[in-house]
């Protein structure tokens, strides 16, 4: 998911995210100068995202000024609300998936990568869901020990600091200083023999059937109503 309230929240927990802005349907339509000025402010290129949804559906690159209006139609076919966030330039796109222990503790998978081939400029739907060569993955990625400690640190706070249970999958931005920042959290991941999420989750001991039944065995405790 990409929530502009999940931006503030992380945020406000000290984690680190890129600068951003939220732009609703009502404000665009009633000021788009003030809207587009706000874009501006972050510096181009930026990326348009809806705020809730997934897949990277609705989701643009926008290079200049001249392509915001484009992207925001775009966007606001799939939400009432767009993320405008800047653009993470040169950076690693790496993944943890998050698990919680039969006694709600999280924990943090082995990180991996996503990379990117072909003409892609992002890692879009066609990206994504086409042939496999549109992407490679490395599980686990190819980071050093203390970076990939860090990593699993953010990804179990991210987990907290949305009230995240069961499972979750954190993606972050890693730049070529080593820092890194959180891009998104995904509160219900790919769950395919496939995935990104089962992968990690192999490859640091918990195979798929034993995930499952600690997903069931989480259900089954969990109290119902408010928490």
């Amino acid at each position: 998911m990409a929530l502009a309230l999940g931006q503030v929240v992380l945020a406000a927990a000290g984690l680190p995210v890129l600068p951003a802005v939220t732009v609703t349907a009502t404000e665009w339509a009633r000021d788009p100068i003030g809207c587009r000025d706000r874009a501006g402010a972050l510096g181009y290129p930026l990326f348009a995202k809806p705020a809730r949804g997934g897949s990277s559906i609705g989701i643009s690159k926008v290079h200049d000024a001249s392509e915001l209006d484009a992207a925001m139609a775009a966007a606001l076919e799939h939400d009432p609300k767009v993320l405008l966030e800047q653009a993470a330039g040169g950076a690693r796109e790496i993944e943890c998936g998050v698990l919680q222990r039969l006694d709600g503790t999280p924990e943090a998978s082995v990180p991996a990568e996503i990379r990117i081939t072909g003409d892609h400029e992002f890692y879009d739907f066609a990206a994504k869901y086409l042939p496999e060569e549109h992407t490679e993955l490395d599980v686990p990625a190819d980071v050093p020990p203390p970076l990939a400690g860090e990593l699993q640190e953010l990804a179990v706070r991210a987990f907290e600091a949305v009230g995240c249970e069961g499972l979750a999958r954190v993606d972050f931005f890693v730049f070529p200083d080593g820092s890194a920042m959180v891009n998104e959290i995904n509160t219900m991941p790919g769950f395919t023999p496939l995935s990104m999420f089962p992968r990690m989750w192999a490859a640091s001991g918990v195979d798929y059937p034993a995930l499952v039944d600690r997903l069931l065995q989480l259900a089954l405790q969990r109290d119902t109503g408010l928490r």
